[in-house]
Parts: structure tokens; C-alpha cells; sequence
């Protein structure tokens, strides 16, 4: 009796030491997030249905916010597409690499003072994720480069392992339609690693090339609306697939989503009725601010303030609207850093700032200055305003050559509608000095490793 009582003791003891191991807490780093980061292109602030469109649906969008936050004040760094997507990937003022418009034809660039592509030695957003372990893919549209200048890097120069893009140089070109389709490949392919993938998609840029089923649920709209909410809704569709994609691979858990675009929506021109690609052109392009001031190449609200959205479950809240964050495009890549753990390189100095806790849904306190610059033709919207700054919350706008400025309250004038800058003198005096501080900063002419052999010949 005394010998099987000594063992009943232990084998308890052994059960207990054993269950004591398997309830140790877990010290295991948490995993990355999969980070999934979609850029329409000229979908304005207005051509959501949870921003008041008056006549576009988009209910997969509209889902993503609510299960997410809506954040209604972020900005891009230039109110057209290249350097507006060289800020989120170096972090970088597009001025800063003399990229002032979008990349075109060699004679396009030289008239402008521009490279001939984005240098792949600068700090590069999937370059630097991939130092953290990220398989890294590019779906759509790139336009870091133009396809004309027979030497430009490949897109795996700049630190992306997979790819297939339109109006980019090299072999994997695809049309617009083949972007979602190759980004949910890819997502399948990958969904037992950690992967950041850009998606970069067509929509809402012309041509356009409406298809039959949406152009019949919209067939009670004028033209012109009734393909440009055909075209919406095929983007919005496009992004639901993704979201419910995550969601059938059980990675939606851990996976941030960010829907955003390049610029405000473009405007209707009428001499653009139909393109030469055969699609429909500016005629078409009836896009909406949600009462911004301002599109497409200005400055002012309508032309850099965009949708963002951010779905990041277990992290974000649920349906919150975030108004008050002030975020920006060069925050990005500080901000994707800090979520894969990663610091800053030491030589690198950003010109945005982590917005790490405005995702979290946390208060989020800018600290950095915002600039803009825009060096845009001489079109009807486009010398003028040329130059901008936001600090704190006041927003100047200004043309030195035209001797014009002006100064917005931000905080009680959301849509650029009073300039205040008779009455406040001394804040546009001392913003137009900061202004031109910044302005010394910038390069006078292009890096002379970025300039094609095409042009030099």
C-alpha cells in the first residue's frame, strides 16, 4: 500500500509538471502581418457610396470601412500618378529625385527636367520589407518608369520578387483586366508565407472599357455616368474578390488591407468623347470630390485628399471614421516599417512619419510638416497653385511667379472654401518662409543614372 501510494504521487507530480509546460505563456514573436496595399487610379474622394456619391455603388468598399477605418483626411504628395506613387515607395518627396509630372515619352521628361525612371537605389518600400523576410509582388499598373525608354529597370531592381505590370519596361506586361487575377494567384501561392503585394489597379483612369453586365445595372443612367459607375463597380468587385479570398484561406486574420488612390478624379473634357485605344475617354470621366475644391493636377482638396481605407481585423477598429489623423503618402513606408519590425536605415532620413497608432485606431498627433509641389502643364487647372505646405492647421497654396497665395483653416474649412490669408498675414508669412526653406532642398536636374541611353544618343 505504502509503494503504490508513493507512486500515485508521482505520476501526479509527473501530470502536473507536465500540464505546467504546456499552459507556459508563449514568448514567440507575433507574426508579420501580410500587408496588401491597393492604389486605384484617379478615383476621387467622392466615388465611394459611404462619401455620398450621387450615383456610384460600391459595396464591397463600403463593407471594407465598416469593417474597418474610414480615414477622411489623408493626402497624396502630388496630384498626378508617378510621383505620387514615388512617395509611397521611398518615403520621399517626389521632388526630391526631380520627378515633378509623370513619366512619358524621353522629350516629356527633358521638357520637365525629369529622370527617365525612379532610381532603384533609393530607399524602396518592398526593397526594405524584403530584409524582414516579405516575399514581395507588384500586380497593375507601375509607371516608375515608361515603357519607351528601352533601358529602364525591371521592377525586380526595386526589390519586388514577383510581377506583372502595364506601361512598365521588360517582359511581364499584362492588360488592365489581368491585375486582380494575377494579385489572387498570388495570394493562393503565398498564403503560408508573409508577403506584401502592391495592386496597383486601372480603375478609374481612361481608356475606358466598360463591360456589358455593369453597363446594363447602370442602364438607367445618363452616358457618361453609366460608364464611369460601370467602371467603379468592376474596381469594387475586383476588391471584394480579394477580400473574400483572405477570408477562404483563413489569412484574413492576419493580413492589413489599404485601399487608397493616386490622385483626385480626372475631369470631363469634351473633345475626348472616344480615344484612339478605343475606349471611352475624358468625355467620360464624371468623376466626384464629395464637394472638394479642386481634381485631378490641383493642389487644392479635390486633387490630392483621397479615400483610405485601412482593414487590418483584430487591429483596426471596426467602423470608425477617422477625421482628424492627418496622415499622408510619404507616412507609408515608415508606417509599413514599424509594422514588420523593421527600423529605419540608418542613413535614411523620411520625409513622412509612422502612423502606426492612427491604424490602430489610437490618436495620432502629426509632427512633420507636409509639402507639395506640382510642376504641371500649361493647362487650365494646372500653373496654378504650384507649391503648398500644411502645418498644423493651416494649408498654404501658392505660385511665386503669379504672386499669388493663399491660406486655409483646416480645421473649420475642410474644403478650401475661405482663404484666410488677409486676415492671418503672419502665418502665411512665416509658411511661405518655410516653404522656400524646403524649396532650397530640392535638386536643380535629374540624376544622371536615371537617364536613358535613348536620350544621351
Amino acid at each position: 500500500m505504502k509503494n503504490l501510494f508513493i507512486s500515485l504521487i508521482i505520476i501526479a507530480f509527473t501530470v502536473s509538471c507536465k500540464n505546467s509546460q504546456e499552459k507556459k505563456p508563449s514568448f514567440e514573436k507575433p507574426k508579420r502581418p501580410n500587408i496588401i496595399f491597393i492604389f486605384a487610379d484617379d478615383w476621387g474622394y467622392g466615388d465611394l457610396g459611404i462619401h455620398g456619391s450621387t450615383f456610384v455603388e460600391t459595396p464591397n468598399l463600403d463593407k471594407m470601412a465598416s469593417e474597418g477605418i474610414d480615414f477622411q483626411n489623408f493626402t497624396v504628395n502630388n496630384p498626378v500618378c508617378s510621383p505620387s506613387r514615388v512617395a509611397v515607395m521611398t518615403g520621399h518627396y517626389p521632388a526630391r529625385y526631380a520627378i515633378h509630372r509623370h513619366f512619358g515619352r524621353i522629350e516629356h521628361q527633358i521638357e520637365n527636367g525629369m529622370p527617365d525612371w525612379l532610381d532603384p537605389n533609393a530607399p524602396m518600400l518592398p526593397k526594405l520589407l524584403k530584409q524582414a523576410g516579405y516575399k514581395t509582388a507588384h500586380f497593375g499598373k507601375w509607371h516608375l518608369a515608361d515603357n519607351r525608354a528601352s533601358d529602364a529597370p525591371l521592377l525586380s531592381n526595386y526589390g519586388i520578387d514577383e510581377y506583372a505590370a502595364f506601361n512598365a519596361p521588360g517582359k511581364e506586361k499584362i492588360n488592365y483586366e489581368e491585375s486582380i487575377p494575377r494579385a489572387l494567384e498570388f495570394i493562393k501561392k503565398n498564403r503560408d508565407t508573409t508577403f506584401f503585394m502592391n495592386l496597383w489597379i486601372h480603375e478609374t483612369h481612361t481608356p475606358f472599357y466598360p463591360r456589358e453586365e455593369y453597363m446594363q445595372k447602370y442602364k438607367d443612367l445618363d452616358e457618361r455616368k453609366q460608364v464611369y459607375a460601370s467602371i467603379i463597380a468592376e474596381g469594387d468587385k475586383g476588391i471584394g474578390s480579394v477580400l473574400d479570398l483572405l477570408k477562404d484561406l483563413n489569412i484574413d486574420d492576419n493580413t492589413l488591407v489599404i485601399f487608397s488612390s493616386d490622385n483626385g478624379p480626372e475631369y470631363m473634357r469634351v473633345d475626348t468623347e472616344r480615344e484612339l485605344k478605343g475606349g471611352y475617354g475624358e468625355y467620360y470621366s464624371v468623376g466626384e470630390t464629395g464637394g472638394l475644391k479642386g481634381e485631378k493636377r490641383s493642389l487644392y482638396a479635390g486633387g490630392i485628399r483621397v479615400p483610405f481605407i485601412v482593414r487590418w481585423p483584430g487591429v483596426a477598429p471596426k467602423g470608425k471614421k477617422d477625421t482628424t489623423s492627418v496622415v499622408t503618402a510619404v507616412d507609408l513606408l515608415p508606417t509599413f516599417l514599424e509594422i514588420a519590425g523593421l527600423e529605419l536605415p540608418n542613413d535614411y532620413k523620411p520625409d513622412g512619419e509612422s502612423a502606426l497608432a492612427a491604424l490602430k485606431g489610437e490618436d495620432f498627433k502629426r509632427t512633420k510638416t507636409i509639402y507639395w509641389e506640382w510642376e504641371g502643364p500649361q493647362l487650365r487647372e494646372s500653373i496654378w497653385p504650384k507649391h503648398g505646405i500644411c502645418d498644423g492647421r493651416w494649408k498654404l497654396i501658392t505660385n511665386k511667379d503669379l504672386a499669388k497665395t493663399e491660406l486655409y483653416d483646416m480645421e473649420s474649412d475642410w474644403a478650401e472654401t475661405v482663404d484666410v490669408s488677409s486676415e492671418h498675414p503672419d502665418v502665411a508669412e512665416q509658411l511661405l518662409e518655410k516653404l522656400y526653406a524646403w524649396e532650397k532642398t530640392l535638386p536643380l536636374e535629374p540624376n544622371e543614372n536615371c537617364i536613358s541611353q535613348d536620350r544621351r544618343n
